[in-house]
């Protein structure tokens, strides 16, 4: 199983960054597929998850409206599209894909980081 993510960096504060996951061994269309993120000395929280099949998005209260997530099964990819950021949404970003849509996820990417200044 591979989750690999690309697209992080330096962005200033308001800005726009696309993150992007490429997933391989495993049945993406079985699980949901997703980013989490986890700040310096903070607990992981979980960002937006998509289920493509099904057509259900859940997305985390604190990137609602600004972050937008979207899959392409032909590609066996999720990207996750984040407008108008904030310093407080430094962090490393993790793909995951999990079989319930909740912590902890079964599988997951190695992170990428985002930094607002």
């Amino acid at each position: 199983v591979q989750l690999v993510e690309s697209g992080g960096g330096l962005v200033q504060l308001g800005g726009s960054l696309r993150l992007s996951c490429v997933a391989s061994g495993f049945a993406f269309s079985n699980f949901w597929m997703g980013w989490a993120r986890q700040a310096p000395g903070k607990e992981l929280e979980w960002v937006s998850l998509i289920n493509g099949p099904s057509d259900l998005i859940y997305d985390g209260d604190s990137v609602k409206g600004r972050f937008t997530i979207s899959e392409d099964n032909a590609k066996n990819a999720v990207r996750l599209q984040m407008n108008t950021l904030k310093p407080e949404d430094t962090a490393v970003y993790y793909c995951a894909a999990t079989v319930v849509a909740a912590l902890p996820y079964n599988y997951w990417g190695q992170g990428t980081q985002v930094t607002v200044s």
